[in-house]
């Protein structure tokens, strides 16, 4: 340091230590003529002088700040302390050093009104009792004579969420005979309140009623607290309570079950009412919950598989006996179902599921299939699993539906034969599997001989497509031939049918014709022939029948006749004669 801030330095501390002299002085000079100053943030503790015998006696009061007279020095010493405080997180736990001795049977002072230990003079005069002290200090700064009272800052009481705390007190009326725990009483603030508990008749010990989660300002020296989860029950799943406090209740499950009694709720023993799916405040030393599943829960009865519940941890793979002598193991799972009414019934009769499944599922499953195995060879046993597996479902099924459980399912699961056993039916195996290996073989030899006559008939498919065509095509020839000429024959049949029929009609018409003609003629004729001689009449028709033919009536040829007849027909017969032989030879020359 220079000297320049030396001679800086040297005024202020000279200043300073004028000022604190000065301070010294006046503090001094007054308590010469009884004076004490007492600062903001303290207390005046007082003693009170025997001159004569040379003792000092506290005064309750705690003088508090400012000025004060008349506290002579060679009659009283005063001595100042700091505020007590008691910060946000703490409570102050308060023993007193005057009062009454404490009562037979107690280990805490009675709580008594004096503004949280200020007013020692109203606790003195008002019966407080020396040792600890039921009542608390909360936080805050307090005046108090430290001559009298001791106080202690001791945390506060903090219990999580999904917590609580079982309290055991060490104050409280003794517990009857055959209690285990104190029922509960009203008005002591989540036994906050140690006076108001003693006062409600609470008992001393364990107690009935927990602490839900929060801050709390229990004094440690009138309870204990120990922190317990809260009883979860998770979702398909129920919990039976079994109370071990509570009145005497009747059984109400009537005469058919008689494996325990069920009560109902707040009464001593199993509770009729199962919890259901929740969070609950039980107190775990007075209450038990014990967890039933309400779904379809498995149990394996297999080395090293243990599900989440493990219910099955100490079941292992069933080991059995063939009638023929062979040992072999199985593994095993069965699934069962509690509902939820009858959960109550089997914690009743068994207590906890895991007596449920040492007691009944072990010995009735592992028998079941010891007796079965028995019954049959290994090989039997194997080939007909699913025989046994049916049957198994049935028979355990039965007996579990006496214990209030319902069987699912039983499944059977690997099964380990002997390995000799397992060698010789390998070999067989083997063997079988050769076998249908060559008649796998002899069978394609075969296969591969009908595809080669597949093939080759195959290749030539063509050529019989085609004559089976052509045989088609002359098939279908012929009968179009046969159609045509059975269609030519019925047109001609019908042509000569319309001709027949047709000449019919003409013929008859004509014949009608000339019949009528001729008749007519006929009629004529006789008509002439009745009017002339018959003789005449023929030789004139004959001429103009000659005549109208062109016939030459002077031939060239005359043939006299030596006889004639009076008609002179025979001499027309030489005429006609003579003219076809003229006829005849004009033939010959040509």
């Amino acid at each position: 340091m220079t000297d320049a801030q030396l001679w800086t330095m040297g005024p202020i501390l000279a200043v300073a230590l004028v000022v604190l002299m000065a301070l010294l002085f006046y503090r001094a000079v007054a308590r010469l003529f009884g004076v004490v100053i007492v600062p903001e943030d303290s207390a005046g503790i007082v003693n009170k002088k025997y001159v004569l015998v040379g003792q000092n006696r506290t005064l309750p009061d705690a003088l508090a700040p400012g000025l004060h007279f008349g506290l002579w020095p060679w009659q009283y010493i005063v001595t100042l302390q700091k505020f007590i405080t008691i910060s946000q997180d703490t409570i102050g736990i308060v023993e007193a050093r005057d009062g009454h001795p404490l009562k037979d049977g107690h280990v805490l002072a009675r709580r008594v009104d004096c503004n949280s230990f200020q007013d020692a003079r109203a606790f003195l005069e008002g019966g407080g009792e020396r040792g600890p002290q039921m009542t608390v200090i909360p936080p805050g700064t307090y005046r108090i004579n430290t001559a009298l009272f001791t106080v202690q800052a001791m945390k506060v009481l903090d219990i999580p969420d999904n917590m609580l705390g079982v309290v055991t007190t060490k104050e409280g009326r003794p517990l009857a005979a055959g209690e285990i725990a104190s029922p509960p009483v009203d008005g002591h603030n989540s036994f906050q309140d140690a006076q108001a508990f003693v006062d409600a008749g609470g008992g001393k010990g364990l107690q009935e009623q927990v602490m839900l989660a929060g801050r709390y300002f229990v004094n440690p020296r009138f309870a204990t607290v120990e922190i317990k989860e809260t009883t979860i029950v998770p979702i398909a799943n129920v919990g039976v309570v079994i109370a071990y406090i509570g009145r005497e209740g009747q059984d109400v499950t009537g005469d058919a079950f008689k494996h325990g009694n069920l009560v109902n709720k707040g009464e001593k023993g199993v509770w009729v009412e199962p919890m259901d799916p929740g969070k609950y405040p039980i107190n775990p030393y007075t209450h038990r919950v014990e967890i039933v599943p309400t779904a379809n829960v498995v149990l394996n009865w297999a080395t090293g598989k243990t599900e989440a519940h493990n219910l099955d941890k100490n079941l292992s793979t069933i080991t059995v006996r063939s009638s023929d002598g062979f040992t072999f193991n199985l593994d095993v799972s069965q699934i069962i179902h509690i509902p939820r009414s009858e959960a109550p019934k089997v914690i009743a009769r068994f207590g906890s599921m895991v007596n449920l499944v040492t007691q009944v599922l072990e010995p009735t499953i592992g028998n079941y299939f010891r007796n079965a195995a028995q019954g049959s060879d290994v090989i039997d046993f194997l080939r007909t699993r699913r025989e046994r597996q049916d049957d198994a479902r049935k028979q355990i099924s039965s007996a579990l539906s006496d214990y209030n459980v319902v069987a699912v399912d039983t499944l059977i699961g690997d099964i380990t034969p002997p390995e000799a056993l397992m060698t010789t039916l390998t070999d067989r195996k083997l063997a079988e599997q050769e076998k249908v290996t060559y008649d796998t073989q002899r069978l394609a030899e075969e296969t591969r001989k009908e595809l080669q006559q597949a093939t080759a008939m195959a290749d030539t498919q063509a050529s019989v497509v085609a004559a089976q065509r052509q045989v088609q095509i002359q098939e279908f020839q012929a009968s179009a031939a046969v159609k045509t000429a059975e269609g030519q024959a019925a047109s001609r049949k019908l042509v000569a049918d319309g001709e027949a029929y047709a000449t019919r009609a003409t013929g008859n018409a004509d014949a009608e014709k000339t019949k009528a003609v001729g008749t007519a003629e006929a009629d004529v004729i006789k008509l002439k022939i009745a009017s002339m001689d018959s003789g005449n009449y023929a030789g004139i028709e004959i001429s103009k029948a000659l005549a109208s033919s062109g016939f030459k009536l002077v031939p060239d040829v005359v043939v006299s006749g030596t006889g004639g007849g009076a008609d002179g027909g025979s001499s027309l017969v030489s005429v006609l004669l003579a003219n076809l032989i003229q006829e005849g030879r004009s033939k010959r020359k040509e």
